[in-house]
């Protein structure tokens, strides 16, 4: 059974999705913590499921490797098999790469490699685009230039803002998540050889 723990920064609606999925028994995976860089509404999923949090406040922290240090040693006590970056919004210090590494993934919500970053909904409606989509990738210390090992295109419709898009592209990335999750789970998915041939 794989061991996931899920970071998160928000509402935890990707969060929500694996942990529904992993309530089933036959689903390979088990969220077994929750973390997050500031109080998190994600947090009362994990609640409701009786799964164990802990909070790593970015404000607390005067650099950005020290809260690292400190959110590696709260998944150090964990020792998942898997990490998982589910609306995380804060770059993960290269200590923390290189110590889970290749086994940390992270939604996006976009077609990598296109509109990377913590707007890509709005670049893709601002650039006019017909379509853009969700990915899943691998975490490397770029932002969002991790090996691809999921993803799917979303239409971009007429009218759409960047809440209809959004919510459009949502559940896509949740069931991309789940999917990589679970092949990861039963060995279908080898991050390491992603990570090698990408």
């Amino acid at each position: 059974m794989l061991t996931v723990a899920v970071l998160i920064s928000g509402t935890g609606s990707n969060l929500r999705a694996l942990l529904d999925a992993a309530a089933d028994p036959g689903y390979p995976a088990r969220i077994v913590v929750v973390g997050a860089d500031r109080e998190a509404e994600g947090f009362a999923h994990a609640e409701e499921y009786g799964i164990p949090t802990f909070l790593v406040p970015w404000r607390e922290f005067d650099t950005r490797d020290e809260w690292g240090a400190e959110l590696a040693a709260q998944l150090a006590v964990w020792q998942p098999d898997l990490v998982v970056l589910s609306g995380l919004m804060r770059l993960l210090p290269p200590a923390v790469v290189e110590a889970w590494a290749p086994r940390i993934v992270n939604t996006h919500p976009a077609y990598l490699p296109e509109f990377p970053g913590a707007h890509a909904v709005r670049d893709a409606l601002e650039a006019g685009v017909v379509q853009t989509g969700a990915s899943v990738i691998v975490v490397d210390d770029g932002v969002d230039t991790g090996p691809i090992v999921a993803q799917e295109r979303v239409p971009v419709l007429p009218g759409d803002d960047l809440h209809s898009l959004h919510e459009r592209i949502k559940p896509v990335e949740r069931s991309l998540l789940i999917d990589v999750v679970r092949r990861i789970a039963t060995g279908e998915l080898d991050l390491a050889a992603a990570s090698t041939t990408s």
